[in-house]
């Protein structure tokens, strides 16, 4: 089975992913990002763009999900934004053309809950800086997750995009929770205390950091 989670840029994807992983044996994570990333990185400059506008990206993700869900015995997880109806049926309803159980889920929440969560991710970036992570990119990286986040918002409303998760109230170990019902797994029980549970995310925030 394959697990996809779907949201705005700061909707909680990787730490819900994590969570997921954490508490459920033999699954993986395979992050679509570090593939647009590496070919965003072959390009000149001026040529680098939306990473899901390459065909390479789009047939690349399938392929390589293929290979993991034909090969892996467990359950895989894939955080990633994809908010084109047609990049989504390239990429999610492929998969399920070529027989792979896929259950998708978008986290949503309000404009607000986003924008303190992108302010929350950029203090941990910050920190990761001070800590020897690497040059500092944090403003203008927000800043385009902030001019993305209404039509992300929009689009992810609507009905190919379900099952839809309001993420408003709750927390990331309740929202790994509740997919885990829908989509019939079995996590292990959470038995982390508050402050363990943040530092963990913290950490998690900290190894996804990107500079480029």
């Amino acid at each position: 089975m394959l697990v996809w989670i779907n949201g705005p840029f700061g909707g909680g994807k990787t730490q819900t992913a994590h969570e997921i992983r954490r508490r459920l044996p033999g699954s993986v994570i395979c992050d679509p990002e570090h593939a647009g990333f590496g070919l965003r990185r072959m390009l000149p400059p001026g040529l680098r763009g939306d990473f899901q506008d390459l065909t390479s990206w789009r047939q690349g993700v399938v392929e390589v999900l293929d290979l993991a869900l034909t090969r892996h015995e467990g359950v895989v997880i894939v955080p990633m934004t994809v908010v084109d109806a047609g990049y989504f049926a390239e990429t999610v309803g492929r998969l399920r053309e070529l027989g792979h159980e896929v259950r998708h889920f978008t986290l949503l929440a309000e404009r607000e809950t986003v924008l303190r969560r992108l302010r929350e991710r950029d203090v941990v970036r910050f920190l990761g800086h001070l800590g020897g992570g690497g040059r500092y990119a944090g403003p203008a990286r927000e800043n385009w997750a902030v001019a993305q986040l209404d039509h992300c918002l929009e689009r992810l409303r609507g009905a190919e995009f379900a099952e839809h998760l309001w993420t408003d109230r709750t927390t990331v170990p309740r929202t790994a929770d509740r997919i885990a019902v829908l989509a019939g797994l079995t996590l292990t029980p959470n038995g982390e205390g508050a402050l363990r549970t943040r530092l963990r995310q913290a950490g998690v925030g900290l190894k996804h950091i990107r500079f480029d």
